[in-house]
């Protein structure tokens, strides 16, 4: 038998072995670690999850598309059959599901992609989910890439990065006592231009007791995260970011801690406005518990351990009586003033020097006044 090499073995190795006798290290075209995916997601066409729709609601990549190889029920069925029976019974499920699957989605939603399309594929640790569907994309033609480490190695980068992203940005925040409508003049100032980052909207929730919005559950803590990252890697660090004064909680969601950090260090902006616009404004934003009065009452009676039953009872017979002008002033005396003025300086140090912004209407058109007086002052 001859030793000598073939042709194509020897002209492939020498075209891996650069001038200076070193190894070309040939890029993995079919795998792509997460440093990388997360610095050139726009690279990607489409960024493909295949996990369960279950696992996909609690939390994804924003923008990624949910195209289970298993779905709930059938993601139980061969983890019942693993336990119970045995690790080869449920790989052969297993299979015959996964390849059904990939197969319908071939079908209805990639069929119409051309040759060049070249989508970024996980599933939970980067393993025979992702393995599978790259695999076979791949071997249709197009350039899929899997994940390495799957959504575990994405959730653990993005909180790394949302710290980092925090750290090296530098917040304007919004402040004002209850009612004077900061999440309004984020929306204006969003609209002129400014760079805002919009904590209580990412969260559907309005921060405070009566803060849930209707028809709009919260994300998952897990989603929550993914929503704000996304938002601070799309800030240009030479331009401020405006954000409203939050707790450490919105809803049942905990603001990053880098984060929140960051914005207790920010210079601070307050809206001044009378109580009669305040109570205006609050009860044309709140028309959705005027329209229930039980579900008011229910909510305010989480303040009995504050307030006690008779100041409770006042404010249940002023909802019982439609006096929503009386009730709203009342409240804002009696609990949101206070606590507002027992935490803010407290928790935004910067608040005693603020930019003073005094608005005796809080009407789009003098919130728009103001996020242009803001914006030209230097503050965009």
């Amino acid at each position: 038998m001859s030793s000598a090499m073939p042709s194509n073995i020897s002209s492939k190795i020498a075209s891996n072995i650069s001038p200076n006798n070193k190894p070309h290290i040939v890029p993995n075209t079919t795998h792509c670690d997460i440093d990388n995916a997360l610095d050139q997601l726009q690279q990607f066409d489409a960024v493909i999850d295949v996990r369960s729709p279950g696992e996909f609601a609690e939390d994804h990549v924003p923008g990624a598309i949910n195209c289970p190889v298993l779905d709930d029920q059938q993601r139980i069925q061969v983890g019942t059959l693993y336990k119970q029976v045995s690790v080869f019974e449920a790989q052969k499920l297993g299979a015959a599901l996964v390849a059904r699957n990939i197969a319908q989605h071939l079908e209805h939603r990639f069929a119409q992609h051309p040759r060049s399309w070249k989508p970024l594929i996980y599933c939970w640790r980067g393993g025979k989910r992702s393995g599978a569907m790259g695999h076979i994309l791949r071997q249709v033609g197009w350039q899929a890439q899997t994940l390495e480490g799957g959504y575990r190695a994405y959730r653990k980068a993005i909180l790394l990065r949302l710290g980092a992203l925090a750290d090296a940005l530098q917040f304007r925040v919004i402040c004002g006592v209850t009612g004077s409508a900061k999440s309004r003049l984020l929306e204006q100032l969003a609209a002129a231009g400014a760079q805002v980052l919009d904590l209580e909207a990412l969260a559907c929730h309005r921060g405070s007791l009566l803060g849930e919005l209707p028809g709009a559950p919260q994300p998952s803590q897990k989603m929550f995260d993914s929503l704000v990252w996304d938002a601070l890697r799309g800030f240009d660090v030479s331009r401020p970011v405006y954000v409203e004064a939050e707790s450490k909680k919105i809803g049942n969601l905990q603001v990053h801690e880098q984060l929140m950090a960051r914005m207790r260090a920010g210079a601070c902006i307050r809206i001044d406005a009378p109580l009669p616009a305040r109570v205006e404004f609050l009860v044309a934003e709140y028309q959705h518990f005027l329209s229930q009065p039980a579900v008011l009452k229910e909510k305010l009676s989480h303040l009995k351990a504050l307030h006690g039953n008779e100041r409770i009872a006042d404010w249940d017979a002023l909802i019982d009586a439609g006096q929503w002008t009386e009730l709203v002033t009342q409240l804002l005396a009696q609990h949101y003033d206070p606590a507002y003025l027992r935490s803010s300086s407290t928790n935004y140090p910067g608040l005693a020097q603020a930019q003073v912004l005094n608005l005796n209407a809080l009407t789009t058109d003098s919130l728009q006044r103001a996020a242009g007086a803001l914006m030209q002052g230097g503050g965009g």
